[in-house]
């Protein structure tokens, strides 16, 4: 770690510092998959919680979720439980600005969401979206386990992660390809890139940390481990 609590790669303030340069005060935000906002509870980093929280940096934050743990979320001045792949209970243009952090991985019916998303944001708004590339590594692997047996894994690859924050993987929406299928050009702008973030699995070992930076190094840039998505809504 670095000064601050923080290394050069720190894929969390990469990514959530790109979405601040978007936001301004007047805007309507949904955080889409929001959670019970874990990061804003566990992490130990104090920038990048303060990073995390719009709350009070726009006009309005909705959080929404198929987990009812986002009715506990403590940076949304309003919550809400949505069905899992069905239609989203907001008017046609409601919102500025979508987030969806680590979401887009567990999407089923990636027509029906992608066209929501695309529905509730305003012309010239933007979707945020953090998500494994489906072509990584980590998601390689992850494909090739039952979702049944993520937990099990989980918890001896990342022994802080709390099993309530954990939700099982489809990667329907998770490649370049994917994406401009989804959300086409005719209707968005793509501002779309790979990132290399420090290693996320490393099982708390300094050894299998040092390899995975190495091997990251090695990776073509096709097999990046994270997509970080921004998309414009075309006016």
């Amino acid at each position: 770690m670095g000064a601050g609590g923080f290394t050069s790669r720190d894929g969390t303030i990469e990514f959530l510092s790109r979405v601040h340069s978007l936001l301004q005060p007047p805007m309507q935000v949904l955080e889409f998959g929001a959670g019970r906002g874990a990061g804003l509870q566990d992490d130990a980093v104090a920038f990048r919680r303060e990073l995390r929280n719009l709350h009070g940096k726009v006009a309005r934050v909705v959080a929404c979720d198929v987990d009812e743990a986002v009715l506990e979320h403590p940076a949304a001045d309003e919550t809400r439980v949505i069905q899992p792949d069905a239609p989203l209970s907001f008017p046609d243009a409601a919102f500025d600005l979508i987030l969806a952090d680590f979401v887009f991985e567990h999407i089923q019916d990636a027509a029906l969401v992608s066209g929501e998303l695309a529905r509730v944001l305003k012309p010239g708004g933007w979707l945020c979206a953090r998500t494994p590339n489906k072509y990584g590594p980590v998601s390689l692997v992850t494909r090739l386990i039952d979702n049944s047996r993520h937990s099990r894994l989980l918890r001896w690859a990342q022994p802080e992660r709390k099993e309530i924050d954990v939700f099982p993987t489809t990667f329907r929406l998770n490649s370049l390809r994917d994406l401009r299928r989804w959300f086409p050009s005719e209707r968005f702008e793509h501002f779309t890139y790979r990132y290399e973030p420090e290693p996320g699995y490393f099982f708390n070992n300094r050894v299998v940390l040092r390899l995975m930076l190495f091997l990251s190094w090695l990776l073509p840039p096709v097999m990046k481990t994270n997509l970080f998505v921004f998309l414009r809504k075309q006016q």
